[in-house]
């Protein structure tokens, strides 16, 4: 426990030197920084240290006449509790400002030993941010919400640390559209660890990307911010076919003539005393094509009482990860039916998994390249089908309570989430992360950019027009077009596997009910909190 006390006059005269340089010079960004925070999910222990923070948003002219700074740093369980508390009093004086510039260091020295302490309070396996590193980048944007007009000049401060002390040197940096190359590269020296860039802007809509490199003792970081511009007005390079309808409901039409076909098998290892778990392997079509995937009951399931989750994969060939990390869906009276799309016992070792993906994904694009010079023998479509069937098992169920199909999922699982609701009827939530198989070909138009998987990597792909056709009829846009159900969807703006770009395309254009939750900073994943709260959004958003 430490216990500081200052008067005016020993906090103007004292040594404050023994708290480091870290924090030397503090401006208005920084606290316009804390407002951007309101928002976030913090624990209500950093909310705390949030609104503290913001009570230093005063005139320059302020002086300190009688203070009082309590500071108890607490820590117990790898949890570190912080608080403070400040008596001010303000005269219209401005000799003093660096009394209390010094104050509001001293403050924030502190509150940078908790942030670099932070993923303690979120989870007990993390130590530091980024998880035990040496080092942290912070990219500030002067507009709290990252995002600006068409034309407004985008500005960033850079800062770098190392053992939590601030470093001096040259950084080099490029800067260029979302996922595209440079069109502007440079350096800048940091002093006292921090920086301006100025990114510049647009003039279209879209996002710019400012990529950092900085050498420090033989090693190379690497670090990159986005930023948006006008992105309400994102709007997707696909267009829909004419005959997209018709050529969905001859796809679902021949689901109709194949029979419900599937086993169940009990699945002990994630059976708790709060939930059921089963293998199911499912049929999907009659050329012999099946889904895996392990459906999650609630203990004791009663008949007609339960809504259920259809939850497919991220991209990739491979086993179904971790079933039990989403376990509070049946804890919460959900059935839950998580999937994989390839036929493939999520049972096998991994390193079958690992000889099957080596040998099926190949430098010409893998599965979601499969036959995408034909619509009709596409890998995907077989998959899309399948969503269909796994809906039609689900509402099955004698426990289904006869109104609830939420779809939710990420990346390939967000986009095959949304391709159901707009495929499926009976879907009445959809809640995606990232979708991936979006604008897909957008790449194919010079200065745009693509959504997951990246065909500008296969130039043979984009000069196809077969292919550039097949991909409008799979694409997530010409779904979106059509989902009716309540969306609630979720995007990082520095992720760079599904671009914040072509989630903005999706965006715009569902005409749904919709909400979004944007995390400006990450990039391509999302938090446990956040996946919660998901689950906690489709209950709340159930049919009555």
């Amino acid at each position: 426990e430490f216990h500081y006390s200052f008067d005016e006059p020993s906090l103007a005269s004292s040594d404050t030197s023994h708290f480091s340089p870290v924090l030397e010079r503090i401006d208005d960004r920084a606290f316009s920084y804390c407002d951007s925070l309101e928002n976030v999910s913090f624990p209500p222990v950093l909310k705390t240290i949030v609104k503290d923070i913001c009570l230093f948003k005063m005139p320059i002219e302020g002086i300190l006449n009688k203070n009082i700074l309590e500071i108890i740093l607490l820590s117990q369980w790898n949890v570190v509790l912080l608080r403070s508390y400040m008596i001010v009093e303000y005269y219209n004086l401005k000799t003093n400002y660096k009394i209390m510039n010094r104050l509001r260091t001293i403050y924030l020295s502190l509150l940078f030993i908790l942030a670099m302490n932070m993923t303690s309070v979120l989870s007990v396996k993390a130590e530091n941010y980024p998880y035990r590193s040496d080092y942290l980048w912070l990219t500030v944007p002067d507009h709290a919400d990252w995002l600006y007009k068409t034309g407004e000049q985008a500005k960033v401060e850079v800062s770098f640390y190392k053992y939590g002390i601030p470093r001096d040197g040259e950084v080099n940096y490029e800067i260029g559209d979302d996922m595209l190359k440079a069109d502007k590269k440079g350096s800048f020296k940091l002093k006292n660890g921090r920086a301006i860039v100025n990114m510049g802007t647009r003039k279209t809509p879209g996002f710019r990307d400012l990529r950092l490199f900085y050498k420090l003792d033989g090693k190379t970081y690497q670090h990159h911010i986005k930023v948006g511009f006008s992105v309400d007005k994102i709007q997707p390079y696909t267009q829909e076919p004419k005959d997209f309808d018709a050529f969905w409901q001859q796809a679902k039409d021949e689901l109709k003539n194949v029979p419900m076909s599937y086993t169940k098998e009990l699945a002990k290892e994630y059976c708790t005393d709060k939930i059921d778990c089963y293998l199911v392997k499912l049929q999907i079509d009659k050329k012999g094509h099946a889904m895996y995937g392990y459906l999650f009951y609630p203990k004791n399931a009663k008949q007609g009482s339960h809504p259920v989750v259809l939850t497919p994969p991220g991209a990739g060939i491979k086993t179904i990860k971790e079933p039990m990390r989403n376990k509070y869906y049946a804890e919460n009276g959900f059935i839950r039916f998580e999937i994989e799309i390839h036929g493939l016992d999520p049972r096998l070792p991994a390193e079958t998994f690992q000889e099957i993906s080596k040998g099926f994904n190949d430098a010409n694009g893998g599965y979601l390249a499969n036959g995408l010079e034909d619509k009709n023998r596409y890998y995907m479509r077989h998959v899309y089908q399948g969503l269909v069937r796994c809906i039609d098992f689900l509402t099955s169920l004698p426990e289904w309570d006869g109104k609830n199909v939420a779809v939710q999922g990420g990346s390939q699982g967000g986009a095959l989430a949304i391709i159901a609701a707009g495929l499926d009827k009976r879907v009445t939530q959809c809640v995606a992360n990232h979708p991936a198989l979006s604008d897909m070909a957008a790449y194919a138009e010079k200065g745009r950019t693509g959504g997951y998987p990246h065909f500008n990597k296969y130039h043979e792909i984009l000069k196809n027009k077969d292919c550039l056709n097949t991909m409008a009829y799979y694409d997530v846009v010409n779904f979106a077009r059509k989902v009716k159900a309540p969306t609630y969807l979720t995007w990082g703006y520095n992720d760079n596997t599904c671009p914040p770009t072509t989630s903005y395309a999706v965006w715009n254009t569902l005409k749904c009910k919709k909400e979004a939750l944007l995390t400006p900073i990450n990039e391509h994943w999302t938090t446990p909190d956040t996946n919660y709260q998901q689950m906690v959004w489709i209950k709340e958003h159930l049919v009555k």
